[in-house]
């Protein structure tokens, strides 16, 4: 196991700044490692550590968001509101509709089997957003008019509203049996994360303010907490729910609205704890990829991919009606919602193990999505963003 670790951070870390010096998102570099060592390929990560490995990488998810949280002013996403909360759902709805449309033309599907293709592929990855948003934070670039702010936060909400949908159409596709409560758990998940996240920010800024402690240990409390938002919701199942990944940065923007000058501590030292973080996720995500499912595909799913795309991005473009935005600042908006990895790998392989028709077909376009989307979007962003965005000075 420990050779494992060795390797994964190692390979990750050469690979990333491999890549980093041709000019390309050091994330793929990592995805490379990770395609390279995992299963698929050279098979050098311990079996232990892949059994683990959604774990991993969700704690990985929990320590950006946090950061993410801690970074988030409040005072800056009001001022986005109303096309924050349409890219929470809009831009997803566009592409299953879109999915719905092309998938039982090009794949032969029935519209049902493309339902449950379409909420797999729909979700953005808030892995591969959240790190390049805080990056542009911190350089200062679309923070006038909160650009970065929004992506971030309509990414993380957008995870709930597909994966809901998600289980509504595989119970569906299981059953026969169309439940129209589970949709009920939509915005209670939302509402009662932000809550859920709000009262333990309020709780930790209290207890801060009350009692010393070494950040060190504000950072144990902090991902302890966390990791107890998340439990949550793995606790909570029927029509009420609950999202833990929602809570943590919930709670993050509690504390800096609360504690601003500690927030900006913390994050400094999340952004360290990042750095290893970092490689877990991408390297194991790499892991979990089977390029031998795309290549068997050929180029019908490649094909699909890329249609369902047009679609994401119309919905992108009319959450944007009515804002200030400039026609880069929402051409740049529309390239960061187009990576995919997370939530893909985490359901893709679900109805294949649920035993449905499609699995297979569902898993390859899942993989297929991975593979093209993270890239591009990842190359898109870092190419663009100091072109299409305005750089506030202050910052």
């Amino acid at each position: 196991m420990l050779l494992s670790f060795a390797l994964i951070f190692l390979v990750g870390m050469i690979l990333g700044k491999t890549f980093e010096k041709i000019k390309l998102p050091k994330l793929l570099g990592m995805l490379l490692g990770g395609i390279i060592l995992g299963p698929y390929a050279l098979n050098l990560i311990d079996a232990s550590i892949l059994e683990i490995s959604a774990e991993l990488r969700h704690i990985a998810l929990i320590i950006i968001l946090i950061r993410a949280g801690l970074n988030l002013d409040i005072k800056d996403l009001r001022k986005v509101g109303r096309p924050a909360i349409l890219m929470s759902f809009l831009p997803a709805c566009f592409e299953i509709v879109g999915m719905l449309i092309l998938a039982p033309n090009i794949l032969g599907i029935s519209l049902l089997e493309a339902a449950v293709m379409g909420t797999v592929v729909a979700a953005v990855s808030p892995a591969v957003i959240v790190p390049s948003m805080l990056k542009l934070m911190d350089e200062g670039y679309g923070t006038e008019k909160g650009i970065p702010q929004m992506i971030m936060a309509g990414a993380s909400v957008d995870d709930i509203f597909v994966i809901v949908l998600f289980t509504a159409f595989t119970g569906l596709a299981q059953s026969g049996d169309f439940k129209t409560i589970n949709f009920l758990a939509i915005p209670s998940s939302i509402i009662f994360g932000l809550l859920g996240g709000a009262i333990a920010g309020i709780t930790l800024s209290l207890l801060f303010t009350k009692f010393q402690f070494r950040n060190t240990n504000k950072i144990i409390i902090i991902l302890s907490t966390s990791f107890l938002l998340v439990s949550l919701e793995e606790a909570i199942s029927g029509i009420i729910g609950f999202s833990g990944l929602l809570a943590t940065m919930s709670l993050g923007g509690i504390l800096r609205k609360k504690e601003k000058d500690i927030s900006r501590i913390l994050s400094r030292e999340f952004a360290k704890l990042w750095v290893g973080a970092e490689l877990l996720l991408f390297v194991l995500l790499g892991a979990t990829i089977n390029i031998s499912y795309a290549v068997d595909a050929g180029v019908m799913p490649i094909i699909l991919i890329f249609g369902v795309l047009v679609f994401r991005i119309t919905g992108v473009f009319i959450s944007l009606i009515g804002t200030n935005l400039s026609s880069k600042e929402r051409i740049f908006i529309a390239f960061a919602y187009i990576p995919k990895a997370t939530v893909q790998a985490a359901i893709g392989g679900l109805p294949l193990a649920m035993g449905l028709a499609c699995g297979e077909i569902v898993l390859t376009v899942a993989v297929v999505s991975i593979i093209l989307t993270a890239p591009i979007g990842a190359v898109l962003i870092d190419l663009t963003y100091k072109k299409f965005l305005v750089k506030d000075f202050k910052v």
